[in-house]
């Protein structure tokens, strides 16, 4: 079963990086706000790492292999 809670704490942290995104990179430091956007798909990467290792746990108990 699927988590909501994940949806919204990706999209929350998706909002927060735009906007920070936007300030650095109207306030002329492009190369933070490149550092920034990084950060924030790394997170959002262990979020969904984490969802894919869970799914792949289910199956494997599933098919009992």
């Amino acid at each position: 079963m699927m988590d909501v809670d994940i949806i919204f704490k990706i999209a929350g942290i998706g909002i927060a990086i735009a906007v920070i995104n936007q300030i650095l990179t109207k306030a002329g430091r492009e190369d933070y706000a490149l550092m920034t956007t990084l950060a924030g798909i790394i997170v959002v990467l262990f979020f969904i790492i984490r969802m894919i290792s869970e799914f792949f746990e289910t199956v494997k108990t599933l098919f009992q292999l």
